[in-house]
């Protein structure tokens, strides 16, 4: 009450002159490095995400990317072939497709494949293991003998995905046959066949988890971020290869351009730095057509 009676005692070209200069002061300040509101967005992103990429993209990307930038992912896992299949179909509407493999995101380039994806880039990668339950009684063998020998031992459960839906199901398949082949062990080449064993994604991280199986092939990434113990598959050298793209037209064009900056960024490579990922850096763009705000983060 003191400053406004103060005020009013002023000549009016005392408060003209003040008001002019509180002018000058909030334009400088608009324009301050430090201010964030300009900087702030809202809405979301529609991101389809490799299923091994759950828990980075929930607990820790999503957060940060929100924060950051006020937008909100919204995010759905699965399978890379079930997500490739879903944006063909019209199942789910993406701004963003990260796939666990260029196979399915290359699924849905040309015209025949109805043209969703020009372009895409390689931005991580993850090798193949084969997590086990802590518990299981196969445990210490997994610990102390090659994991071939053990997966085929009678009453061990093992767990992997399809290979029609999922990239990390393929890998698994090549990992039994290739060491079949090295090791003269036909039983693993029956397993690579086998449907018996085949889960979807979530299922075989629950069973795991559960014990409802002894073991599973699944990505390191996956496993670190699952806390799940693993083994390395001695003898094969397998990883998934993990892309980005934005879906053709996509319905949040910008908030799906601030997205790849993010994961692409400093935050988002330490990120899934934590999380034992292989970063690719700067990301290796494949095809044609990204959007100018995005070539500075891409090599070809």
């Amino acid at each position: 009450m003191v400053a406004l009676t103060q005020r009013r005692a002023m000549p009016i070209a005392a408060l003209v002159s003040i008001a002019c200069i509180g002018l000058a002061v909030t334009a400088c300040g608009s324009s301050s490095p430090s201010s964030t509101s300009s900087s702030k967005h809202s809405g979301n992103v529609d991101v389809l995400s490799a299923g091994s990429l759950d828990t980075l993209m929930t607990k820790t990307v999503g957060p940060a990317f929100h924060k950051a930038t006020g937008y909100t992912m919204v995010d759905t896992s699965g399978g890379s072939g079930t997500l490739e299949a879903d944006i063909k179909n019209k199942v789910d509407v993406a701004d963003v497709f990260v796939s666990a493999s260029p196979t399915d995101t290359k699924g849905l380039e040309g015209a025949s494949n109805g043209n969703w994806v020009s372009w895409y880039a390689d931005f991580a990668a993850s090798p193949e293991v084969l997590g086990y339950y802590p518990k299981s009684k196969f445990a210490k063998d997994l610990q102390t003998m090659p994991w071939y020998k053990v997966i085929t031992m009678p009453g061990f459960r093992l767990g992997r995905t399809n290979p029609s839906q999922d990239p990390g199901g393929v890998l698994a398949a090549e990992a039994l046959e290739e060491t079949a082949t090295a090791q003269h062990l036909p039983a693993l080449k029956t397993l690579a066949t086998e449907t018996s064993d085949e889960y979807v994604e979530d299922t075989e991280e629950a069973d795991i988890q559960s014990g409802q199986l002894d073991a599973s092939f699944m990505y390191e990434a996956d496993a670190i971020s699952q806390n799940s113990p693993f083994v390395k598959l001695t003898g094969v050298n397998l990883a998934g290869d993990y892309t980005i793209t934005i879906v053709n037209k996509a319905p949040h064009l910008a908030a799906a351009e601030a997205f790849i900056k993010f994961l692409l960024g400093s935050t988002g490579k330490h990120e899934m730095t934590a999380d034992k990922f292989v970063v690719v850096s700067p990301a290796k763009v494949n095809g044609s057509g990204v959007p100018s705000g995005l070539k500075s983060l891409f090599k070809s």
